[in-house]
């Protein structure tokens, strides 16, 4: 009886134990599977946040892309890129015909500027002048007033003694003179006026010429080709004739201002003559 119980204890504690060991196993293999599965979970919303972040950035990248794109461009930035496509054989020629028209521009209009002399003024201090003190001091006035009136007034003045006729004749040469001054460098406007666009029509041909040449090597008219060709070439064209027209505005201005310099010279040039009489028939009577 007593073995019997004994071999009854031991078998319960055995069972005891393996019920244990086996709910340790099975509870230590429960952790190990949640701690896997956690970890799964982790790494997969890691790649998930690595995922939006890498689509943010592209998204952006794309934004700023899209931005350069449809960002327009200024008129210096086409300008240059059309000038480049022209290409630099004949678009360097027509660009040399425009900084030296401008540059003739600039010292034609300097120049202009610097000889408008107030005639009415001038008039007045001559007159005043030789009232006071006779020729001399209306030459004095002549010699310290700056442009082409005073200089044609100081030689009509020179010439008083001699005569009217010598005042006259002395007016008209100088006034000549002085209106070849005015006129220097001006033809070289006009030359350039007419050269710009000749010289773009010249690169447009030469580029036609090399567009149909490319069609003949090709052997097929490929559209592309063909516009690209043309565009090229009528580029010349289209720079030679800007040049044209920015010079042919400064030609004109330049033009109407030697007009008007001129008109004065010869109406102050008559008023200085008729000065010259009254003041000879002043002293005359005197």
């Amino acid at each position: 009886m007593k073995k019997l119980f004994t071999l009854v204890a031991l078998a319960a504690f055995f069972s005891f134990g393996v019920n244990n060991y086996v709910y340790a196993q099975e509870g230590s293999d429960t952790t190990e599977a949640e701690t896997e599965i956690a970890d799964s979970a982790t790494q997969a919303e890691a790649k998930e946040k690595a995922a939006a972040l890498a689509a943010k950035a592209a998204e952006a990248d794309n934004k700023s892309e899209t931005e350069v794109k449809e960002k327009p461009q200024s008129f210096h930035q086409i300008l240059k890129e059309k000038f480049i496509e022209g290409g630099a054989e004949f678009m360097g020629v027509v660009l040399l015909c425009l900084i030296l028209g401008l540059t003739i521009v600039i010292e034609r209009i300097l120049y202009l500027n610097f000889a408008t002399t107030n005639t009415k003024k001038l008039m007045a201090n001559v007159e005043d002048a030789m009232n006071s003190g006779g020729i001399e001091a209306a030459k004095e006035v002549c010699r310290n007033t700056s442009g082409p009136v005073a200089s044609v007034f100081y030689q009509g003045l020179s010439r008083s003694e001699d005569g009217i006729e010598m005042v006259e004749k002395s007016v008209i040469a100088y006034g000549s003179v002085q209106m070849g001054q005015l006129e220097k460098g001006v033809s070289w406007i006009s030359l350039f006026i007419a050269l710009a666009p000749m010289l773009g029509f010249m690169g447009t041909v030469i580029g036609m010429i090399g567009a149909f040449d490319a069609i003949e090597a090709a052997g097929d008219i490929s559209p592309s080709l063909v516009a690209g060709g043309i565009k090229v070439a009528l580029l010349t064209t289209v720079f030679g004739l800007i040049v044209a027209i920015i010079l042919q505005v400064f030609y004109n201005y330049i033009i109407a201002k030697i007009d008007s310099i001129v008109n004065d010279m010869e109406d102050a040039s008559i008023s200085l003559i008729d000065l010259l009489m009254k003041n000879k028939l002043t002293n005359s009577k005197a």
